[in-house]
């Protein structure tokens, strides 16, 4: 976990404060139905990144594989948890996804590692 969660997380744990970063997959919930709004105006600079999302918003709807019923109680059992994680990922998709940029991290600081390794101070 990186970021200001990932900060916080190191922070509290101490003082035994847990913070968990909660990733939902896609859902079948209102989020890509009524409840969405958006722009009438696809800008076309976006089509090959969000512009593929905003797509996909349009014919997602009522197919997404997550059970939200199932993600709340994944939820409590995570907060329940004595030991719980600093990041949940929720559903395949987002497991997949997750696994994915780690693996292509990974790779990157691996092929880059001699050259992060040469910055020390010569002793």
């Amino acid at each position: 976990m990186e970021g200001l969660s990932g900060s916080l997380h190191k922070e509290l744990q101490p003082l035994g404060i847990k913070v968990t970063v909660i990733e939902p997959g896609a859902f079948r919930t209102d989020f890509a139905g009524r409840s969405l709004t958006q722009s009438a105006t696809a800008i076309p600079d976006y089509a090959e990144t969000a512009g593929k999302r905003r797509k996909e918003n349009d014919t997602v709807h009522g197919t997404q594989p997550g059970d939200p019923a199932k993600a709340a109680e994944a939820i409590l059992a995570v907060v329940d948890s004595a030991d719980p994680p600093s990041l949940m990922v929720l559903g395949k998709d987002a497991f997949d996804a997750f696994a994915a940029v780690a693996d292509a991290q990974r790779t990157e600081l691996d092929q880059w590692r001699e050259l992060s390794l040469s910055t020390g101070i010569d002793r």
